[in-house]
């Protein structure tokens, strides 16, 4: 039986990296005594998969966990006995059952959306702080060009790239009650195939405006993540399930 799970992560969990992260869920799948499944060999692991690997220092809202098991409990009561083991930080926030044929939430993704801010201690950019005149660079940047050409690095090579196609929308809202800075609104392409991180888009913009981009001066967060629907609309990586009413 397939299960998909979303989860929280937050607070001081946000600096913990993904291999501890898979570590960490091996570990709480034991304690909350979920029948998870285990390969066949010498060397037996649970059947796990995550949908995208979050980077450290961002926190989400949106992330998700594949799993096979024996059996289960309703969706509430495995979220319930998910929680009871979990730190502050983490948060189970979706349980559902995947058809049998179903591929992974990692296989599927194509999009995910981020807010970004100034953090509460840096400085704020003049350039930033306005935020009429942000808007206007914003449409200068994204809206106006027919191409936003970068150059992405990896460690084996270099390649010039379309950032045009691969942001599906970006906004600007003011700031909330809680922060100092506007908060961009980003949603990019992600996945095995084109994965654009949040971080080279916003980089890029503060070049356009003649901004150095400092990562440690902004916040990261993942709202959620995505896969396409056969008509084309973007649909959270839990809608593909259902939740379970009864123990199964």
């Amino acid at each position: 039986m397939k299960i998909r799970i979303k989860f929280r992560k937050y607070g001081v969990m946000k600096f913990i990296g993904h291999l501890d992260l898979m570590r960490f869920f091996q570990k709480v799948m034991r304690m909350a005594d979920i029948a998870i499944c285990y390969t066949e060999g010498f060397s037996p692991h649970q059947v796990m998969s995550f949908a995208a690997p979050l980077g450290v220092g961002l926190t989400s809202d949106g992330e998700y966990l594949d799993i096979e098991v024996h059996k289960t409990a309703a969706s509430a009561d495995a979220i319930q006995a998910l929680n009871a083991v979990m730190p502050d930080g983490m948060e189970v926030t979706g349980y559902v059952r995947l058809d049998d044929h179903a591929k992974t939430g990692m296989s599927i993704v194509t999009a995910a959306d981020y807010e970004i801010w100034f953090k509460q201690d840096c400085e704020i950019p003049d350039k930033i702080r306005n935020i009429e005149h942000l808007k206007t660079d914003l449409s200068d940047f994204y809206e106006k060009p027919q191409e936003i050409l970068v150059t992405k690095k990896t460690k084996k090579s270099e390649k010039v790239m379309d950032l045009k196609k691969l942001i599906y929308d970006f906004q600007l809202h003011p700031a909330a009650d809680s922060l100092r800075s506007p908060v961009f609104s980003l949603l990019v392409s992600t996945g095995s195939i084109d994965n654009i991180k949040p971080e080279l888009v916003l980089e890029t913009f503060f070049f356009h405006i003649g901004l150095f981009y400092d990562p440690l001066a902004v916040q990261i967060h993942r709202r959620d993540v995505y896969y396409t629907d056969p008509d084309g609309a973007f649909r959270t990586l839990l809608e593909a399930g259902e939740e379970i009413q009864e123990n199964q």
